[in-house]
């Protein structure tokens, strides 16, 4: 199916570049990033439900949630709706992109936002402070995050956790075998042409993509969530190459499901 005209459609790709500037999310982005999101990541919603199922499982009453790449919202809105009624809580939320917090700021304000909430330009990569935290979120944003900064990050993630809080991850990830990989970006790109994405803008994207979205294997995640501090983690949601991830941090003897 065509994508239609509407300006909130995802068109960034649509028309033959001869040089593909890298990924930014800038103005162009954020006016059609719900789009984007909607018709690029696999059960988007659902996921969305499941991340704000599970922090109204882990907010507590005055402590502070944390969004990590916030963009326009969509991840604050959903962990709000399913926290427990009458919770003293805070959301603290985070992104590098002026552009996208405007966005949040007119979607809050249109919408309405039953806490109390701030909103922070910090850079992921040098700059975050997090205290008093019981949940914190990185959905499609670690895997923006440049890997040597990542171990950091998670550190200071675990630092601001009070204890039982719960951080969740969902990634785009590397399949542990090459022969799965390719088989699932195959399957990506179709589900991506079933929304009506041309294989022009399929290809153009991957090339903006190229340098600077930098997915781990399920292993490698896992791996950077225990050598912090993580002694639970649990996988509780996977689609091929999209992965969701929850650690929680206790003071518990507990061993981590690498299985799951």
């Amino acid at each position: 199916m065509p994508r239609d005209d509407d300006p909130r459609t995802d068109r960034l790709f649509a028309s033959p570049a001869r040089n593909i500037e890298d990924f930014a999310f800038d103005a162009d982005t954020a006016s059609v990033f719900d789009d984007m999101l909607d018709c690029s990541v696999p059960f988007y919603g659902k996921i969305q439900r499941m991340v704000g199922e599970l922090a109204g499982d882990f907010g507590a009453d005055g402590t502070t949630t944390y969004d990590l790449g916030c963009s326009t919202a969509n991840t604050m809105l959903a962990v709000a709706h399913h926290l427990p009624p009458g919770l003293d809580v805070k959301f603290v939320g985070i992104d590098a992109s002026e552009e996208m917090l405007d966005k949040t700021r007119t979607k809050v304000a249109s919408m309405g936002f039953p806490y109390a909430f701030e909103l922070r330009p910090d850079d992921l990569d040098t700059d975050l402070s997090i205290e008093n935290a019981s949940v914190v979120v990185m959905s499609l944003t670690m895997q923006f995050v440049r890997p040597l900064h990542r171990e950091q990050l998670l550190e200071q993630i675990y630092r601001g956790l009070n204890r039982n809080g719960c951080f969740i991850l969902i990634e785009k990830i590397l399949g542990h075998h090459s022969v799965f990989n390719r088989l699932y970006i195959r399957h990506y790109y179709e589900l991506k042409k079933r929304r009506g994405y041309s294989d022009l803008e399929i290809a153009q994207k991957r090339e903006a993509l190229e340098n600077i979205l930098v997915p781990y294997r399920r292993e490698e995640n896992v791996r950077l969530m225990r050598d912090v501090g993580f002694s639970q983690i649990d996988t509780f949601f996977q689609w091929y190459n999209f992965l969701g991830l929850i650690g929680l941090k206790s003071t518990e003897a507990a061993d981590s499901d690498l299985s799951a």
